[in-house]
């Protein structure tokens, strides 16, 4: 079953959207995080997305009051980074109220760590953030808010992640967040074709129902909506009955 995920990126307690992942390319919503948090879970939505820009970047959680009163209000289940950097910050989002945590660029620097946390804390509390470039013929993973290059590639860390039990991970493909270009379904295909057991979370570039079909039709697990729930291309409700006719129709 594909669930449609919402998403809310978070600036200096705003909802904002960057343009691939270009701090400096930012579209700022008038939407309050825990009333918009709210509205999807009212349109269906059982967990949100949640990302905190200024973390990813810094290191600290600097959104970390919007993220909590969110998990304490909105009635879905959240799923939340930007800043982790070691197993303090894990504890720290878990006892905000986050039911998963999301790890980037620690997962790609120091996946040993990554994997000890899935041990400890269990599968379904870590989501392994592996967003990635393609570039010279490989998917490169960047890292601390998509800006810093990292040497190791999606291809590298996949079966690593596979074999240390981890289930989720969530994969944008950078050059679409925020582009509503559709998304990319040959990234989704290569993940397929390199792991079998690990449920992902597409993202990057979803601009249509349409597109929520495509991706639910290639079987993953989750479809992470940013701008076009924002910008109103559809609801949130549309996207629960499109992935429930494409799952009967598989």
């Amino acid at each position: 079953m594909t669930l449609p995920i919402p998403a809310i990126d978070l600036r200096d307690g705003k909802v904002v959207r960057l343009f691939k992942g270009d701090y400096d390319q930012q579209t700022t919503f008038a939407f309050d995080p825990v009333e918009l948090a709210q509205r999807y879970a009212a349109d269906g939505a059982t967990w949100l997305h949640v990302v905190d820009l200024d973390g990813a970047r810094s290191g600290r959680f600097e959104n970390l009051p919007t993220l909590t009163a969110i998990a304490a209000g909105a009635g879905l289940s959240v799923q939340a980074g930007g800043g982790i950097r070691d197993e303090a910050g894990v504890r720290r989002l878990l006892d905000a109220g986050v039911s998963r945590v999301v790890v980037g660029s620690i997962a790609i620097r120091e996946p040993e760590s990554v994997a000890a946390w899935i041990g400890r804390y269990g599968a379904d509390r870590i989501v392994l953030a592996l967003d990635t470039r393609f570039r010279d013929g490989q998917w490169r993973l960047p890292s601390a808010g998509w800006t810093a290059e990292e040497d190791r590639t999606l291809g590298d860390l996949l079966p690593f992640y596979e074999a240390a039990g981890a289930r989720h991970l969530l994969c944008t493909d950078i050059d679409r967040d925020g582009t509503m270009t559709g998304p990319n379904t040959a990234l989704y295909r290569h993940i397929a074709a390199i792991t079998r057991t690990l449920d992902v979370q597409a993202s990057g570039g979803v601009r249509s129902l349409a597109d929520v079909a495509a991706l639910a039709l290639q079987g993953v697990a989750g479809v992470i909506l940013g701008r076009s729930l924002l910008q109103g291309e559809f609801t949130m409700a549309e996207a629960l009955a499109t992935t429930t006719k494409a799952d009967a129709s598989c």
